[in-house]
């Protein structure tokens, strides 16, 4: 497990983006012009932050046309992007013809205990989007905002031994998402073997301020998980 990656969401400056990478973490995220979203940035302020940081950085969209997509990611020029909406195999592999970075897709599941969970449904998404070229998959918590579905940031956990078992289903790269924090990572790393762990309010202050103690709290126990 020593090769576990770290990918700290939500980055909304360049002090945030800072404290991820001196603690030690491999991806600093970025949610670029998702509505509705209090850690959201315009397209200009995550240039300025991905100049800045020395870690790759993920570019997050939700549910944007193609168009927009690219031309955010020929200004922002990250590393990848993620997609967290209701995009379709076939968006992810014209993306992957069209774009020069990788391409990542968060897989929705239900918070633990709140709905039935079909596996086999789930690994049959996962595989299409491995087949049309995602560079890796991000297995994240779905939670019900009102009358609306929130994608990315709820801090709520899911199932982690279904998500194990989903994570073992393929070959590709997985992220766990969804809850993560300080004092949970250790068994989430355990639990579910992940290729890496992805995580926002599990290290802020307040939504979109990161909090330092905690992001040096969570590396250190990250840490002693994968050296275990």
């Amino acid at each position: 497990m020593n090769t576990c990656k770290v990918k700290i969401c939500g980055t909304t400056s360049v002090g945030d983006a800072l404290i991820a990478a001196e603690a030690g973490a491999d991806y600093s995220g970025i949610a670029v012009e998702i509505p509705h979203s209090e850690r959201a940035v315009s397209v200009e302020k995550a240039v300025t932050i991905v100049r800045a940081t020395p870690i790759p950085s993920v570019a997050l969209f939700i549910d944007m046309p193609i168009e927009f997509i690219e031309s955010a990611v020929e200004t922002i020029k990250p590393f990848a992007i993620q997609l967290l909406g209701h995009e379709s195999p076939e968006f992810v592999a014209t993306l992957k013809k069209r774009l020069p970075c990788q391409v990542w897709k968060s897989i929705c599941l239900p918070v633990k205990g709140q709905a039935k969970i079909y596996i086999n449904d789930i690994k049959v998404q996962m595989d299409s989007f491995v087949s049309a070229g995602a560079d890796a998959l991000l297995l994240d918590t779905v939670a019900i905002s009102g009358d609306k579905l929130r994608f990315g940031g709820t801090g709520k956990v899911s199932d982690w031994n279904i998500a194990r078992e989903l994570v073992k289903s393929t070959k590709a790269p997985v992220f766990l998402a969804g809850g993560i924090n300080p004092d949970n990572v250790r068994e989430a790393i355990q639990t579910v073997k992940p290729y890496g762990i992805d995580l926002c309010s599990g290290v802020e202050k307040v939504k979109a301020k990161r909090d330092y103690e905690k992001v040096n709290r969570l590396m250190e126990n990250f840490r002693l998980a994968v050296e275990q």
